[in-house]
């Protein structure tokens, strides 16, 4: 039976989200552009799906703009954040810990003159709201920090970010990659006080290639894609309904199973962490917060070798982000860990789907292939 435990890279669509998205295939499939009966049906859906995705948000239907994902999400709020603020400063802070998403996205703008401030990670993975305040300027333009980090599911309190702003008078916008807390964690727009937050289909059972940028009211970010006027003007081209319909749809069922979803899986977390520490003495579970992730090491193992150990007994974990592509985590790397430990580190993330049977067969494998791969790989 397969295991799948890398739920923090991609989810498998549900079954309800893939029927919405075939419906719009091959049934509703008119332009939402066009005015006749087949165009204004795909309207409504689109409307519709808006709704369903800002809904969680508590935010205006109008406040949300599709895209293709989490990762021109965040290009589009960065660098359209630092176009809009160019006059008042160009100074921004973020963190070592970012998504790549982030991190190119400020290198190109350092590239092009802009100062980028680079906060270092806690103890505990996540960025301090007093270290904000320290880093802040009076030429500091836009502050760009995740809500729920990728690899480790530490959670950065980005309500108290947006606070010490305000405390000190900042006109700087405020912008959070929120693609691992949404549907996982509750938290609306307001609470957070966040100008921009990025969000993702494929973190939530929808489909790759859809996702979404909340842009608050009164924030004039420049235009994505110029062309037709869709998305209010803000990233033109015919909407991709089958994608929106199938979020719109993820998004809802998301919403309706927080937080029982939320508590389960952080019960599987502990369930997990228990487990293998009995059987594990030299285990290192790696600070987070958030109930899906569980960032865990086995100093002197090579991640590569647990997780193809692990894939032959068809249990699908990882060792990072999916962007790294296995390369290094740069997110253990800024946490000061030593490198026993970030390269025997495994990153375990569920879903609402994962079973308490799936993560005792997982605990059981890693137990056993820690005994059978001992001789080769201690150090």
């Amino acid at each position: 039976m397969e295991i799948y435990l890398d739920n923090a890279a991609t989810t498998r669509v549900s079954p309800e989200a893939a029927e919405a998205a075939l419906r719009m295939m091959c049934e509703e499939y008119g332009n939402p552009g066009s005015t006749h009966a087949k165009g204004r049906a795909a309207r409504v859906v689109l409307d519709e799906a808006r709704r369903q995705v800002a809904a969680p948000l508590r935010c205006r239907p109008g406040e949300i703009v599709f895209t293709s994902g989490g990762t021109e999400s965040d290009n589009w709020a960065i660098r359209g954040a630092a176009r809009l603020q160019s006059r008042k400063g160009r100074h921004i802070i973020s963190s070592r810990t970012e998504h790549d998403a982030v991190r190119r996205s400020l290198e190109f703008l350092e590239n092009e003159g802009w100062e980028i401030t680079s906060l270092s990670p806690g103890p505990d993975g996540a960025v301090s709201p007093e270290s904000v305040s320290a880093a802040l300027r009076e030429d500091t333009v836009l502050v760009t920090l995740m809500l729920v980090n990728n690899e480790t599911g530490a959670v950065t309190d980005i309500a108290g970010v947006s606070r010490a702003l305000r405390a000190a008078g900042s006109s700087a916008l405020l912008h959070t990659d929120a693609v691992q807390a949404y549907g996982k964690l509750p938290f609306t727009a307001k609470e957070l006080g966040a100008d921009l937050i990025s969000l993702s289909g494929h973190k939530i059972h929808a489909p790759k290639g859809i996702g979404a940028l909340y842009i608050r009211e009164g924030v004039k970010l420049p235009p994505l894609i110029r062309g037709g006027g869709q998305e209010n003007a803000l990233r033109s081209g015919t909407e991709p309904m089958p994608a929106i319909a199938a979020f719109g749809t993820a998004a809802g069922q998301a919403a309706r199973a927080l937080p029982e979803s939320s508590e389960r899986m952080a019960d599987l977390r502990e369930f997990c962490v228990r487990t293998l520490s009995a059987s594990l003495p030299d285990l290192v579970v790696i600070p987070g917060g958030a109930p899906h992730i569980l960032s865990l090491s086995l100093p002197g193992y090579r991640s590569e070798v647990l997780m193809n150990w692990l894939e032959r007994e068809e249990i699908y974990v990882s060792k990072s982000s999916a962007c790294k592509r296995g390369k290094r985590s740069h997110v253990l790397e800024a946490m000061g860990l030593p490198d026993r430990v970030i390269d025997g580190a495994l990153r375990v993330s569920f879903s609402r789907y994962t079973s308490r049977e799936e993560c005792e067969r997982f605990c059981s494998a890693l137990i056993r292939a820690q005994a059978e791969l001992r001789p080769s790989l201690r150090r």
